[in-house]
């Protein structure tokens, strides 16, 4: 910590939001707080049925429900100062302040890009080895699955930041955005950041590139299989894997987009990060929940239940 203080007179960064207008930032305001609410209420409902109905209690429901406590995390980093500076003139973030949300917003999205991983093998066991999927997929694979995510969100974001810390800081200190976001405020270092830089592309931006491609190639692969089989069940795996198609392009297409290029300035650079922050976790429970009649049962069962209980203490 007093290495980033020595070489540093920056002590805060000013986040030139999305808009001037007070009143534009008092509709995004309203807005972002609306999405945020759902963003929390829609991930913990998903999390909640999966954990309390036994009909959800396998290998894919198990592994949404995580994907949507990293959406609930993920957003969380950013999305409530986001909101509260909708209200502020001066909208500053204190330099630790802006190590820690970029720390904690790669530690997720690299844990969440594991899992779609993860749940992408789920659903080609599921698809192409039918006959073997509750042997292939036991409690030992998802728990591994689990560890995996979580160990691989920590080393794609301390791989970036043991090296983004140490930066000097000596310079203007204006990020174009809504939040600390690696490209944006390397940039602003006031010393060589060549290497830094090649190691964020790769990191983030072509790794992103290789596991979209790898991921549509095995979902090819699977819509293949399906329409080979003509029945009730492949509707409903065809149904099922839109859902994760649509997720998988919602989470990867920002995303490669912003740091497969990162120190090329694009105007869009800023809306496309409110997507994948924001947008994205408020449109995954969306897509599963309403693409997926098992998950809208449980949660008419969960609903009756709470009312159930409360009418009748």
């Amino acid at each position: 910590m007093d290495t980033l203080n020595n070489s540093s007179s920056v002590s805060e960064f000013i986040l030139l939001g999305l808009s001037s207008s007070q009143e534009i930032q008092i509709l995004f305001f309203a807005i972002f707080f609306h999405m945020y609410v759902a963003i929390i209420v829609g991930n913990l409902l998903i999390v909640i049925a999966v954990i309390f109905d036994s009909h959800l209690h396998s290998p894919m429901y198990f592994l949404l429900a995580n994907l949507s406590f990293f959406d609930l995390c993920f957003s969380s980093v950013v999305t409530p100062k986001v909101i509260a500076d909708f209200l502020r003139k001066r909208k500053a973030i204190s330099l630790w302040g802006c190590m820690t949300q970029m720390f904690f917003m790669h530690f997720f999205g690299g844990g969440e890009m594991s899992l779609l991983i993860a749940m992408a093998i789920d659903r080609y066991v599921a698809i192409c080895k039918p006959l073997h999927y509750k042997t292939i997929m036991n409690h030992r694979v998802l728990t591994l699955f689990l560890l995996f995510s979580w160990t691989i969100g920590f080393i794609h974001t301390t791989s970036q930041m043991a090296f983004t810390v140490g930066l000097p800081f000596c310079g203007p200190n204006v990020v174009d955005s809504i939040f600390c976001d690696l490209p944006l405020v390397i940039k602003l270092a006031c010393t060589e950041t060549y290497t830094l830089e090649l190691l964020v592309i790769a990191d983030s931006g072509l790794l992103s590139v290789f596991c979209f491609i790898l991921l549509l190639i095995s979902y090819i692969i699977m819509l293949v299989t399906i329409w080979q089989h003509s029945s009730s069940a492949s509707s409903k795996a065809v149904s099922t894997l839109s859902a994760h198609i649509t997720v998988v392009t919602l989470f990867f297409g920002p995303a490669i987009f912003i740091y497969a290029f990162p120190f090329n300035s694009f105007s869009v650079d800023k809306f496309l990060s409110v997507f994948y922050s924001i947008i994205t976790p408020f449109l995954n429970p969306i897509i599963y929940t309403l693409r997926n009649q098992e998950m809208k049962a449980a949660i008419k069962r969960l609903n009756k239940q709470h009312i159930g209980s409360w009418l009748n203490p």
